[in-house]
């Protein structure tokens, strides 16, 4: 969701995208501690196994890796795959955990970037996974898309 020229995307879940069915997204704040945020504009951090969930009412991004700034003293690293609380407003929070609970989607980290220079975001995905027959429908859809590109190229 990064509009402006000033955001910047520091990390991307491509992964998300193949093996979920994103319906719906929404951008998160993020709650960062210490020099997090100094790896995430240098573009050192890795959404590709992460995951949302709630705990008491609160939603937290799970075991998505924020590398440790190099340029830090030691007193100020923390855990790279630490639990990062996300902020969002108490009816989307609701209305999320509901979808969760009843129908059994998941919440899925799509991107992370920096907006106006000064604040992390991260775009949830609500996400539906995919069957394998599914998956494989895409890579073929995607593949005959493909070839008639290259046929309609190769005409003119």
């Amino acid at each position: 969701m990064p509009n402006s020229p000033d955001d910047k995307v520091a990390a991307v879940n491509r992964k998300a995208r193949h093996d979920y069915e994103i319906l719906e997204t929404m951008e998160c704040g993020l709650v960062l501690t210490g020099t997090e945020i100094k790896s995430i504009r240098a573009g050192r951090a890795n959404l590709k196994d992460g995951y949302a969930k709630f705990k008491d009412g609160e939603l937290w991004l799970e075991n998505v890796h924020i590398s440790p700034y190099e340029k830090a003293t030691a007193w100020v690293k923390v855990e790279p795959h630490r639990a990062r609380k996300l902020l969002l407003h108490r009816r989307e929070l609701r209305r999320l955990q509901a979808k969760v609970k009843e129908r059994g989607f998941t919440l899925v980290p799509l991107k992370l970037y920096v907006k106006g220079g000064k604040l992390a975001k991260i775009e949830l995905g609500l996400a539906r996974g995919k069957s394998a027959a599914d998956r494989r429908d895409d890579i073929r859809e995607r593949d005959v898309q493909r070839s008639i590109a290259r046929e309609l190229r190769n005409r003119n």
